[in-house]
């Protein structure tokens, strides 16, 4: 699945090698000569960038999922524009949304409130490393919401920067603004844009910078402001974001919010058949459809395809639910959860073992995540996920060639059900999903003694007020442009807060906030009037949940 955008750039939904522009279509047979980047352009010959996205593979998932399960046909470049989608970004609900599902995105998206296509351009543009560290967000999030005026160092600049507030961000501006203000051909300002990257030439700025000057004076340009505008193009240059770049990753911003919005079911499900890939874990996905009202279901032998799919459900939101895949059991792997698909339906649990070849450790945790419930019965009735265990062990020596029957499988003893605390804990420790549950629900009734404050209760707390609070740790960050803050994303069963740990709080609890995979928290409340709630950390416990927790996404 390749889309090629109007800036030359190439977004696949797979790894590719990068090859020579010569060697294309004549590939195969052959070896690939990979040309550096700046010798092609001395060459004169057109650069690709190659990149893999895996939201396009999610996103062609999910249009396949609408068309079987809605019947919708649905044309990613025809989507109304849909306001209730916006308003849905203004909220920041954005888990799983492409490139707007950060901590630093979530708490813009609401400041920012994307109204049009082209605010969505400005957000994917505005919240990256170069234009927070220029001092480019606060000025642009002011302005917009009209609360400082707009203004520029001189009126030729109006043209290239009315769009933006008066705020550079691309790297198209900084081009038209040396045509505007200094006569440049389109030619020079492009090679002023390459002199003013990262690898500048002495002598090439210099000419150019007295190129600037010639010809900004030559305009009429006040010889005091001259250099103050050549300072902001050079200071803008190391963080210039090319504005084609940032359409097309705007384009597909809107389109997963917009299944997202319409068809939760399949943008969760097209999300777990896509991955590895995104911000959050397959937990945190199924946890914010459950929050959306669509019933999540774990792997079953006789109802699973290979990946997470959809099926009827009167109580789930669209009246689908996302039913996990067999793929989705640890230690099976697509292989053998294919093979399963396309032999069945099974006698039992022995039949299953003989004709797929599932060891003992694979037929274990199909039992302990639930999937034999329909094969493993006595007396025509399906048993627990504990007689399930028990016969998939003896089930597990039965090998291709023997005779049905020869295993010798005992029949189960009666054994207790699992209670709720069970079934998360081997959900989690089974696919890492618990569809009926969160981890957190094992350890809420012990914090609601204490006063722990669920995340969705936040928002009706006083702005400066003292909290607790509590959850798995999904992410940890401490980016360069946070002057050493240390931010971890904290999720309970309600939702999703960012605990903002300064320098002396990251040394103090240094070994809790790096290693400890669930959090209790004491700190101070911040919420702003747009609805952004951050909590500043001042103690911070480990939390016994009792229960595998998925891995955090550190220092991504």
């Amino acid at each position: 699945h390749l889309g090629i955008h109007s800036g030359g750039m190439v977004i696949c939904d797979r790894p590719v090698v990068e090859v020579c522009p010569v060697e294309w279509g004549r590939m195969e047979g052959r070896s690939v000569l990979q040309w550096d980047k700046d010798d092609c352009a001395a060459a004169g010959l057109v650069k690709f960038d190659l990149l893999g996205l895996g939201m396009l593979t999610a996103l062609h998932l999910a249009v396949d999922l609408v068309r079987r399960h809605h019947g919708v046909d649905l044309d990613l470049a025809e989507l109304p524009q849909d306001d209730d989608v916006y308003e849905m970004l203004c909220r920041a609900d954005s888990v799983g949304v492409f490139q707007v599902e950060s901590r630093a995105q979530m708490a813009t998206l609401p400041r920012l409130r994307p109204r049009c296509f082209y605010d969505l351009v400005v957000e994917v543009a505005l919240i990256r490393p170069g234009p927070i560290q220029g001092g480019s967000v606060h000025p642009y999030i002011r302005r917009r919401r009209g609360e400082e005026p707009v203004t520029y160092l001189h009126p030729l600049l109006e043209p290239s920067l009315a769009k933006t507030l008066g705020v550079p961000l691309f790297q198209e501006q900084l081009m038209q603004m040396a045509i505007d203000v200094a006569g440049f051909t389109p030619a020079e300002a492009d090679q002023l844009r390459q002199a003013m990257g990262s690898k500048r030439s002495r002598e090439r700025m210099a000419a150019l910078r007295a190129r600037f000057d010639e010809g900004a004076r030559a305009r009429g340009v006040p010889a005091d402001v001259v250099p103050l505008v050549w300072d902001k193009l050079a200071a803008f240059a190391n963080y210039g974001f090319p504005e084609s770049h940032s359409v097309s990753f705007a384009y597909l911003v809107y389109a997963s919010a917009w299944i997202k919005y319409h068809y939760p079911a399949a943008f969760c499900a097209a999300l777990l058949g896509a991955q590895p890939m995104g911000f959050y874990s397959p937990q945190s996905l199924t946890a914010d459809a459950r929050r959306h009202g669509v019933v999540v279901r774990g792997p079953d032998l006789l109802a699973s395809s290979v990946e997470a799919d959809l099926e009827p459900c009167d109580g789930s939101t669209g009246g689908v639910a996302v039913r996990l895949g067999l793929a989705s059991v640890r230690s099976l792997g697509a292989e053998h959860a294919r093979r399963i698909v396309e032999q069945r339906p099974f006698v039992d649990a022995e039949d299953l073992a003989r004709r797929c070849g599932l060891d003992r450790p694979r037929m274990e945790m199909l039992a302990t995540a639930g999937a034999l419930g329909g094969l493993v019965t006595v007396d025509g009735r399906s048993q627990g996920r504990r007689e399930a265990m028990w016969v998939a062990g003896a089930a597990a020596a039965a090998r291709p060639g023997q005779l049905p029957g020869t295993v010798g499988i005992e029949r189960p003893p009666r054994l207790p059900g699992m209670d709720a605390h069970e079934t998360v804990v081997a959900d989690l420790a089974a696919t890492g999903v618990s569809p009926d549950g969160h981890p957190m629900d094992v350890v809420r009734p012990d914090l609601d003694r204490r006063g722990v404050v669920p995340v969705a209760e936040l928002v009706d707390r006083p702005d400066g007020g003292r909290v607790v609070v509590a959850g798995v740790v999904t992410h940890r960050q401490r980016p360069a442009t946070a002057s050493g803050i240390t931010f971890v994303n904290l999720e309970d069963e309600t939702g999703l807060v960012n605990i903002v740990c300064s320098k002396g709080c990251w040394v103090r609890y240094r070994t809790v906030l790096r290693s400890t995979a669930a959090l209790m928290v004491r700190g101070r409340l911040e919420r702003t009037v747009d609805g952004v709630v951050n909590v500043v950390a001042e103690r911070v416990d480990p939390l016994p949940v009792g229960a595998p927790v998925p891995s955090a996404r550190d220092f991504r």
